[in-house]
């Protein structure tokens, strides 16, 4: 008799799953990045009275346009192209000062640095981040 385990292994998926946004928006993002200031942009954005911690706001910007998205996707009325791309720039800032905040050594034990953030950059803008139009 041979043993067989019940136990099924499932690689685990990453916690926050990357962003695959169309190479147009993601390049708005990105050029936005000049104007941004954060004490006045992001408690507008978030409608606050005051302006959070760097990184602390980031899965409320990554739920509001997940489902900006969606409304991108499905081709909804109440899609708002403006305030996608503001959620794209809050997005992109707010990782790069959680890293930027994050004390020297922390960021040296879990590798996070200037390399992460090219990382980061280059998966958000690569060929690869399009979404190929639907017809």
């Amino acid at each position: 008799m041979s043993y067989m385990p019940n136990v099924i292994a499932f690689r685990p998926r990453p916690a926050a799953e990357p962003l695959r946004r169309p190479r147009i928006l993601i390049r708005a993002a990105r050029e936005g990045q000049a104007g941004w200031r954060r004490d006045r942009d992001l408690r507008r954005l978030l409608r606050l009275d005051y302006t959070p911690a760097p990184g602390a706001c980031l899965p409320r910007l990554r739920a509001e346009e997940a489902a900006l998205n969606e409304a991108r996707l499905q081709r909804a009325a109440e899609y708002d192209m403006h305030r996608h791309v503001l959620l794209m720039i809050a997005i992109l800032a707010e990782m790069r000062a959680a890293v930027a905040d994050a004390p020297a050594s922390v960021r040296a034990g879990a590798g996070i640095g200037a390399a992460m953030l090219a990382q980061i950059g280059a998966a958000l803008s690569g060929p690869a981040a399009a979404i190929p139009a639907r017809p």
